[in-house]
């Protein structure tokens, strides 16, 4: 299945042109299983261009269909893209309303694409406090794309991971209220992985983070446990799909040891141990 998803990503590319070359140096059996975006950068690159704040909005939709279709076509499993924190809600009223007009539109333009390309459509974040027609146009595409069986695109839209903590708490406190089991709750990290946004899903392999900025916003702080980060200069309106080639092909140069040895460098180490304190050999 991988080997022909790339096959797909192929399909799209230029022979011998610098995309090619290196998706060439990309090995399709060590593809990350989710990648997870922080779009940043759209209110900078507006102004550097002397446009209101919403125009580097609506340039960065064009990113998120390169970044969706490239994916898809890679044989990716997971992809979650940062589009609105809770923090956001302390912009300007105008952008936020802007924001909402332009989720719609991005619904209504993307979904035969979703479906074409056996995309389906996730929401992650508190969205009941989301305008009632943004929510129903979402709902709408999640229905739409339910059945597909292709890449999944979370679209993390007023999310906090703080508050996706507090979340998940909250419903396993109310979870024990109706077992009458309160007296004897105990959570442990698997309890608590059930009920996140994003249960049932493999972590984030890689977060990608575009503007050059070197934090991470409260998006997935559970769930980045592990995961490689990638930063970059591009503002997101310019973040193209060799962009993402770049990121996964950094990803694939990593040492993955999850708080672990790799095989090579555990080898004898209670000899190198005893060597070092000067004491025998077990």
């Amino acid at each position: 299945m991988v080997l022909t998803r790339m096959r797909d990503l192929f399909a799209v590319l230029t022979p011998a042109d610098e995309e090619w070359e290196l998706a060439l140096t990309i090995d399709p059996a060590r593809l990350p299983a989710h990648i997870a975006i922080i779009m940043d950068g759209n209110g900078r690159w507006a102004r550097m261009r002397s446009l209101p704040r919403v125009a580097g909005h609506k340039a960065g939709i064009e990113p998120v269909r390169a970044v969706v279709e490239t994916c898809a076509r890679m044989g990716l499993g997971y992809l979650t893209l940062y589009a609105f924190s809770v923090e956001n809600w302390k912009r300007p009223r105008t952008e936020v309303e802007t924001l909402w007009r332009l989720l719609r539109y991005y619904l209504k333009i993307e979904l035969p694409r979703l479906l074409r390309n056996n995309i389906r459509l996730n929401v992650i974040g508190r969205i009941e406090a989301l305008p009632a027609s943004a929510q129903d146009d979402l709902e709408q595409a999640i229905q739409a794309t339910s059945h597909n069986s292709g890449l999944q695109v979370n679209l993390a839209i007023n999310y906090g991971g703080r508050a996706e903590l507090v979340d998940a708490v909250n419903r396993l406190i109310d979870k024990a209220r109706l077992e009458g089991t309160t007296e004897d709750l105990r959570l442990d990290e698997e309890m608590l992985a059930s009920q996140l946004y994003t249960a049932g899903q493999p972590d984030p392999d890689l977060l990608i983070r575009t503007s050059g900025e070197m934090r991470i916003s409260n998006f997935l702080l559970w769930q980045i446990a592990y995961a490689e980060l990638y930063v970059t200069e591009t503002f997101w309106p310019d973040f193209k799909r060799i962009d993402l080639l770049r990121a996964v092909a950094e990803y694939q140069k990593r040492d993955r040891r999850f708080g672990g040895l790799t095989p090579a460098a555990s080898t004898n180490s209670e000899e190198l141990v005893a060597e070092v304190l000067g004491v025998p050999a077990p």
